[in-house]
């Protein structure tokens, strides 16, 4: 396209290796912007705009890449230009259009026992969602007769022809019902549990399924690692020392920065809850008025600062804990650590809450890259179980695998601004 013809081999060549290694920071940029994880609805309303903005990340990056590495010998500034344009304009027809026409016909049934906000919200995912391959044709509110229930489940099998069901098996009414299903798995129907599919699709664990029984289930989960650990703290000490030297290059300009706006201190010092629900100070930048109000809000009159403001957007006021990192108080990935009080009082709310506190807290975590409504100096039950909802999924799946995930898709939050 850039030259009317076929290139001849010397300019492939001259191409190949600089393009090659752009590729790659390509692929890596639509991974840190979610392209290669699952697309639901919430997803796929936000498709056209992510599209566009890793597009120009990648404009950024070609033109750095290219203007200031001297380590190749061309510049192409119209090819780069075309390359962009025709894979943004390719890859939108592709996901947007040819891609959810070539998945799966939806040619499976499938029927829905429970009644758990959790199971509407599964089902609701589903059926307005075209990656998957099945329907919920309908859904079944467990009765505390189960002879009723299970009448209502045969019934609805065989008129309707279902071939998949997935059960909410932590349901109370269903426990005399699901013996009863058995004959079913016979004639050749899939069944799947609610919470594993729940899980699956939005990577957090439903609250309304934890209990006794889940928390037996997942002991292990629990549990340390040893291995997994040790290598944990030996990756948390080599890259919080690396962060924390090239940090202090900032450091100056932030010290310099707080002072002339107010004269105040420069650091605050919070208690919050670590692993074990002991207390551990972590230190930040002070970005607030008051610095030390140690999340007594509502004490005193307390603002952010013009600077603080700045610090926050870009993550900078958290610098500082990169030294507690380094200490061995949180972990670089793993559940935001709390102040005291609000835990006392989420822990006396939301069942199974100090679960959260079984492992080390951390800089980052699952429930910061993916829960987008954080309470913030406030208590909010809602949002804290829902934010819970995700932590449990971090400590129940916790890996090198998903520790790198969750450290790729912390770039995004700190390029965009987004979260808290």
């Amino acid at each position: 396209m850039r030259y009317g013809n076929f290139p001849s081999m010397d300019v492939i060549k001259i191409h190949l290796l600089p393009f090659s290694i752009l590729f790659i920071a390509f692929v890596l940029v639509y991974f840190i912007a979610g392209l290669y994880e699952k697309h639901t609805l919430l997803f796929k309303n936000r498709l056209p705009s992510t599209l566009l903005n890793v597009q120009l990340i990648n404009a950024l990056i070609g033109i750095a890449f290219f203007y200031f590495l001297p380590f190749f010998s061309i510049a192409p500034r119209f090819f780069l230009f075309i390359y962009l344009v025709l894979s943004l304009i390719l890859m939108s027809l592709w996901r947007m259009l040819l891609a959810p026409r070539m998945g799966p016909k939806r040619t499976q049934r499938a029927l829905l026992i429970g009644d758990t906000d959790e199971a509407k919200e599964l089902y609701k995912e589903i059926n307005n969602n075209s990656r998957y391959h099945f329907d919920f044709i309908g859904i079944i509110r467990p009765s505390s007769d189960h002879k009723q229930t299970l009448k209502s489940v045969s019934d609805f099998i065989l008129e309707k022809k279902v071939s998949i069901i997935i059960v909410d098996t932590r349901y109370s009414h269903l426990i005399d019902v699901i013996p009863n299903l058995y004959k079913f798995a016979i004639s050749g129907i899939l069944f799947f549990d609610v919470s594993k599919m729940y899980e699956d699709i939005f990577n957090k664990v439903p609250l309304s399924l934890v209990g006794q029984t889940w928390f037996i289930e997942n002991m292990s989960s629990v549990a340390p690692k040893f291995v997994y650990d040790s290598l944990k703290r030996v990756f948390d000490i080599i890259v919080s020392s690396i962060l924390g030297l090239f940090s202090l290059i900032i450091y100056p300009f932030v010290i310099l920065a707080i002072k002339i706006e107010d004269r105040g201190v420069v650091f605050s010092y919070q208690d919050r809850i670590g692993q074990y629900n002991k207390i551990i100070r972590i230190m930040k930048f002070r970005t607030m008025t008051v610095a030390n109000d140690n999340g007594k809000w509502g004490s005193v009159e307390n603002r952010v600062t013009r600077v603080g403001s700045f610090l926050r957007k870009t993550r900078i006021d958290e610098f500082p804990q990169l030294w507690n990192v380094l200490r061995g108080d949180i972990s670089l990935i793993g559940p935001r650590p709390e102040f005291p009080d609000p835990v006392k009082e989420y822990a006396e709310q939301i069942p199974y809450y100090n679960i959260r506190h079984t492992i080390k807290p951390g800089l980052s975590g699952w429930a910061q890259i993916y829960h987008e409504r954080h309470p913030h100096h406030g208590l909010d039950m809602e949002e804290t179980r829902n934010k819970l909802s995700y932590d449990l999924y971090y400590i129940k799946h916790r890996s090198f695998i998903l520790d790198l995930k969750t450290a790729l898709r912390t770039l995004k939050v700190l390029i965009t601004f987004v979260g808290r």
